[in-house]
């Protein structure tokens, strides 16, 4: 081949053609012009991308996604409507803000799963809470009268034995004593191992 041939050649290749002439080539299924596309077109398009997402990893990722779909979309790129680098940068813009919005729509997602485990949680507490309520009422309702009155000032009045003995006018070994006997029938009563 001769100096001439080799300069037409040159003059008619893609490396010649800007961006919006590659575009028509890789709408065309040209893969040396999608490798020149991609060459002038993946640094930018990574910037691009990483100060929206500003992690490298997704920005890389979401980059190539772009530059992937550029190639599948070539045919849709129409010159009148703009340059070549506003329709690939469009294209990055919203792969990096759809991506942005995925992120945020998955974090809330998985704050409103946990907020309904400790809603449930809370559910299943309360439920086991009023259960256990009444199974002591029950419990309670089956000791002698002076058992039940004693446990009630001592646990759920607050008073100490010596002051249960005063309130009720009883020697305060005898309210010990019944104390202990109606919490042990109160224990079996419950199926309680201690």
């Amino acid at each position: 081949m001769n100096r001439p041939e080799a300069r037409q050649r040159r003059a008619g290749s893609p490396e010649d053609l800007d961006l919006a002439g590659l575009l028509t080539l890789v709408a065309r299924g040209d893969h040396r012009a999608f490798e020149l596309v991609y060459g002038r077109l993946a640094g930018p398009v990574y910037g691009l991308v990483r100060q929206v997402l500003r992690d490298p990893a997704q920005s890389e990722e979401v980059a190539q996604e772009v530059l992937l779909e550029v190639w599948r979309t070539a045919s849709r790129f129409d010159p009148a409507r703009g340059s070549a680098e506003a329709w690939a940068m469009t294209i990055a813009h919203r792969r990096a803000v759809d991506r942005v919005r995925s992120e945020n729509a998955g974090s809330r997602r998985e704050h409103k799963v946990a907020l309904d485990r400790d809603d449930d949680d809370d559910v299943a507490e309360a439920v086991a809470a009023a259960l256990d309520r009444q199974r002591v009422r029950r419990c309670l309702e089956g000791l002698t009268e002076l058992q039940r009155e004693s446990i009630q000032l001592a646990y759920y009045g607050g008073y100490s034995y010596p002051q249960v003995a005063q309130l009720l006018g009883v020697a305060l070994g005898t309210i010990k004593t019944r104390i202990r006997d109606g919490l042990i029938r109160m224990r079996d009563c419950m199926e309680v191992t201690w």
